[in-house]
């Protein structure tokens, strides 16, 4: 029995920020009833029931548009409680992707109904068990750059300098987690951020601005975060999402409430037409909104 996540502040503030237009929220969970939608065995955490309902009170508050769920760990490659939970949003009119793990035999016709329910993009996770492993990357970067698919990774900085050579190289577009957990502490200069700089310079590489808790041992609003963001997005701002990670599972600091991570972006990109951009041009281009 692994130590259950402490739950996500129930009450969102209004925010400082107001949303533009068609903003996504490019990173998220749905979580349980655990009895309906069992988690592996070998995982490493257990997260809280973390409902749509609970995440559209978020959602509304926050004046989301559009919304990216991501297959978490602990769900392996049973992928049921995110994609109904898409089919739930789209049904209360909001368009939603879902990003997938699948298992290493999955046929093109499985992909191509995982496609139709909004299913974009393959979760690889070696940070966590239950999932596909690195020596898939190549093969699958192959088989999803001819469905139109991409990659998404979650991966420490260690990972990230080590397979940046590989992921520079691969056939399909890559999405990396939360800034690639690369600890804010170590400034810009630290080789995992390098390695990140270098895929955003040079490969097919999109990047998730998300999760200021990955990145910081701050309370918010996360302050040392502030210049790793900056250097991205004067790097590439068209290759920038935001995501909350609501229900913020496995973070055992001070919960924050989900707004404060939104109006992070005030400081994050001061710009509005920048701004924006993220929110909502490079998601609604990227995920065919």
């Amino acid at each position: 029995m692994t130590k259950p996540c402490p739950p996500p502040d129930p009450n969102p503030k209004p925010p400082r920020l107001k949303a533009p237009p068609g903003a996504v929220d490019t990173h998220f969970h749905i979580f349980g009833p655990e009895a309906t939608y069992p988690f592996i065995p070998e995982r490493r955490f257990t997260p809280p029931d973390a409902t749509v309902a609970s995440y559209l009170k978020m959602h509304r508050t926050l004046g989301l548009t559009r919304a990216v769920l991501v297959q978490p760990s602990m769900y392996g490659t049973d992928n049921r409680r995110q994609l109904d939970a898409a089919r739930e949003m789209h049904m209360m009119d909001i368009p939603t992707r879902a990003i997938v793990v699948v298992p290493p035999a999955i046929t093109d016709n499985e992909f191509q109904e995982l496609w139709s329910r909004g299913a974009r993009g393959v979760r690889f996770n070696p940070s966590q068990p239950g999932g596909l492993p690195l020596e898939a990357l190549e093969r699958f970067s192959e088989r999803l750059s001819a469905l139109g698919w991409h990659i998404q990774l979650m991966m420490t900085p260690d990972q990230l300098v080590a397979l940046a050579p590989r992921l520079a190289k691969l056939a399909c577009p890559i999405v990396v987690d939360h800034i690639g957990d690369v600890r804010s502490s170590g400034g810009i200069e630290q080789p995992a951020f390098q390695a990140l700089l270098g895929l955003l310079r040079e490969g097919n590489c999109w990047i998730k601005l998300s999760a200021g808790y990955h990145h910081s041992d701050q309370d918010p609003p996360y302050a040392e975060t502030i210049p790793l963001v900056h250097t991205l997005v004067r790097e590439r701002p068209d290759r920038l999402f935001w995501g909350s990670d609501w229900p913020h599972a496995n973070h055992w600091g001070r919960m924050p409430n989900s707004t404060e991570l939104f109006d992070l972006l005030l400081d994050w990109v001061p710009d509005e037409d920048t701004r924006n951009r993220i929110l909502v041009d490079n998601p609604v281009k990227f995920y065919g909104f």
